[in-house]
């Protein structure tokens, strides 16, 4: 029961003497000062806690709550100027006149705050709702057009008499004199999308024209509630920031047809292994717990982690994609093993590893802070000096900061990303299982003769391709592994692949040997070494960072991109590139501006793209972003907000990503062609490849 604020030491002070009878005390009134000014909103003191929503910029600001007098009792900060964390509240003083919280800002967008009068004390996240105040993108010059009939030259590219339709509105039209007129689409955003009527003979799949949609499985869609508390995995039941949301397999291949409506012929899927089991605290202040729920942290690399369900469901997943001419690419992580958890000590029966075990609940997964206590607490259950963490991964597989093992470097290859256990992947030397499998009851794994940390995670991985059809990967942290392993994974998976499609020839969708695209941080469209040591394509950062806004704001302007892209990439058959408006990583394009017309915009210039694109879960939806806790990544994480397809502008926007993405799938010319511009007013260019010929006309922003 909440304590009433009204009797709260703050509020007895406030009162200063004693009330005539039949006299009303006013509640005071109470602003948030940002940067030295006052947002317009008041705060109450005798509400409770309150909270409000205000826009910040990138950067530091100054924060501090007060009257407009900064009065004594009514003007609260810190005792002395200090940073203001994310997602923990501060404790505040009531008479500080000059002194104020600094906030730094990495994203900018809506934050909410939230003040405690009776503590009193201040908390700020992020904000998942929109506030009234609506950021704008920056002004984009852009040709005009003004609803009327669009007239485009043609001469050269198509005969007079040939019949046209606009892929987007479904309107034909015939080509006269060399030129061609018909009015686009008002949803379109002024774009004409033609193809000859005459239907074009199907042209077989190539990696080279993949459109792949990326998702986190367990924020995209709960097909089976039951498997949501694997190992004891709990919610945390406040903003469940990083807890297991329950998306699995099952969701997943429920909701195939709407991946293939979006015009996608790919499906890349977050790691799928056994994850470790419990949690770790979340963000420098540990203000929540974080479970492995995205998968990059493994603990069994031969188990499915059964939150996504069981082998049974992802061969349904596989063969069901299959069925629909999808691709499935899963993501690998050769990298780096998972954090130790409470969990995995209990349930791998390394007790030894712990101190004041007494003091824990009997299913270590429900430990909770109290007192003092953040959720980076749990470590004063974990001894990192006793002898015994031999028992664990063992030295001879990782690098870690522990007794007996050897430490992490400075250099890409040999330091530890994040703090995480560091594979030998390097090493030649034979090893036998790590300790923690070889007496783990359940795992798959086996002891391989003369095989080296490398040798048993390449077997590990491409044996899911060899059992289930897997048509790629997607490799994390390409640069923190030595090139000529990922050259032997590519060998392995695609030896693998092979043995699957001779032994399920009824199943093999092509005979296209295996696929690999590889996250190399910050990489752009650049041919380098790692094209000669397993990878067929690279993310694209470029695009995202420099391109996306601009071109969403006039398509006009993408001339240069496209035009580059093509000649680079569609006339090299050894080379490609996979880029994005939005990831799991970086950015959520949608959320900086929550802005609908414009993300339908965007579509316009992304789908259009040369090379291979990655469309992110939601990109097409205008998922919005989550709490973040103060851990910056999290927010772009939000569950796949279903809810908000079956009506209104999201539902519109998502016929329109949809309509892009078709054209996209049946025209090999948009990803794989030639690139020509034909005018500036409208904009209009021609794709080609081989039999496949389309052009693309954009008129303008309305006016």
């Amino acid at each position: 029961m909440r304590r009433d604020p009204r009797f709260s030491p703050l509020w007895l002070a406030l009162l200063g003497g004693p009330l005539l009878t039949g006299q009303v005390l006013a509640a005071p009134e109470v602003h948030l000062y940002v940067d030295g000014k006052a947002v317009a909103t008041p705060l109450h003191l005798d509400k409770g806690p309150v909270a409000l929503t205000h826009p910040l910029a990138k950067g530091s600001h100054q924060i501090r709550i007060s009257d407009a007098g900064n009065s004594c009792g009514t003007s609260f900060g810190p005792s002395e100027s200090k940073p203001l964390p994310f997602g923990t509240a501060q404790p505040m003083d009531n008479c500080t006149k000059d002194q104020s919280f600094t906030l730094r800002v990495m994203l900018a967008g809506d934050y909410q705050f939230t003040f405690n009068p009776d503590t009193p004390s201040l908390q700020v996240l992020r904000a998942t709702k929109k506030s009234e105040f609506k950021r704008q993108p920056p002004e984009e010059p852009c040709i005009q057009w003004d609803g009327d009939p669009v007239t485009v030259s043609l001469q050269g590219i198509w005969p007079d008499g040939t019949r046209l339709r606009d892929a987007y509105s479904k309107q034909e039209a015939v080509v006269k004199q060399g030129k061609l007129t018909l009015t686009p689409a008002k949803e379109s955003g002024g774009l004409l999308l033609l193809e000859p009527v005459k239907v074009a003979k199907p042209t077989p799949f190539s990696w080279d024209q993949a459109s792949v949609y990326f998702l986190l499985t367990d924020r995209f869609h709960n097909g089976d509630p039951a498997n949501d508390h694997s190992f004891g995995r709990q919610k945390d039941g406040q903003d469940e920031v990083a807890t297991w949301h329950g998306g699995d397999f099952k969701g997943l291949t429920e909701k195939l047809d709407y991946i293939k409506s979006l015009g996608m012929n790919a499906i890349w899927i977050t790691p799928m292994v056994e994850q470790v089991h419990g949690f770790i605290g979340g963000g420098e202040q540990g203000n929540f717990p974080f479970y492995a729920y995205h998968g990059y942290w493994a603990l069994d690399f031969t188990k499915i982690d059964p939150n996504y369900g069981d082998e049974e469901s992802l061969k349904t997943l596989v063969d069901e994609a299959h069925k629909r001419g999808m691709r499935i690419i899963l993501d690998v992580v050769m990298n780096h093993a998972g954090y130790t958890t409470l969990a995995d000590l209990q349930d791998l029966g390394l007790e030894s590893l712990t101190q004041n075990s007494d003091k824990l609940p009997t299913v270590w997964n429900q430990w909770r802070p109290s007192g003092d206590l953040n959720w980076h607490g749990y470590n004063q259950f974990i001894d990192y000096q006793s002898p015994n963490w031999n028992q664990w991964w063992g030295p001879g597989w990782v690098r870690a900061g522990l007794p007996g093992y050897p430490q992490p470097g400075t250099d890409d290859v040999t330091g530890s990303v994040a703090g995480l256990p560091d594979f030998l992947t390097e090493s030649t030397k034979p090893v036998g299982l790590p300790p923690l499998l070889a007496a783990k009851k359940d795992t798959k794994a086996k002891a391989i003769p003369n095989a080296s940390v490398s040798d048993y995670l390449i077997a590990w991985h491409t044996d899911w391709v060899r059992r289930f059809g897997i048509d790629g990967f997607r490799a994390d942290t390409v640069k923190h592994l030595e090139p000529e392993v990922w050259a032997r994974l590519k060998q392995a998976g695609t030896a693998a692949l092979k043995e699957w499609k001779q032994a399920n020839p009824a199943k093999a969708l092509d005979d296209l040997p295996f696929y690999m695209v590889g996250e190399v941080w910050d990489h752009g469209v650049a041919k380098d070494f790692w094209y000669q040591n397993g990878f067929d394509s690279l993310i694209n950062f470029d695009y995202q960072r420099e391109f996306a806004l601009p071109q969403a704001q006039c398509m006009a302007g993408s001339d240069p991109t496209y035009a580059s892209y093509a000649s680079r990439i569609n006339q090299d058959p050894e080379f490609n590139v996979l880029s994005y408006i939005s990831s799991h990583d970086t950015k959520l394009f949608f959320g900086d501006y929550q802005d609908i017309p414009l993300q339908r915009r965007v579509a316009n210039s992304f789908m259009l793209l040369p090379g291979g694109i990655q469309l992110y879960y939601g990109d097409e939806s205008g998922r919005g972003l989550a709490k973040d806790g103060g851990v910056f990544d999290q927010s772009v994480r939000s569950d796949m907000n279903w809810q908000e397809l079956g009506h209104g502008d999201k539902a519109e926007l998502v016929k329109h990503w949809q309509r892009l993405g078709q054209f996209r799938a049946a025209h090999p010319a948009v990803a794989a062609g030639s690139h020509q511009k034909l005018s500036d007013a409208p904009y209009a260019f021609v794709r080609e490849q081989g039999d496949d010929k389309v052009v693309v006309v954009f008129a303008g922003r309305q006016k």
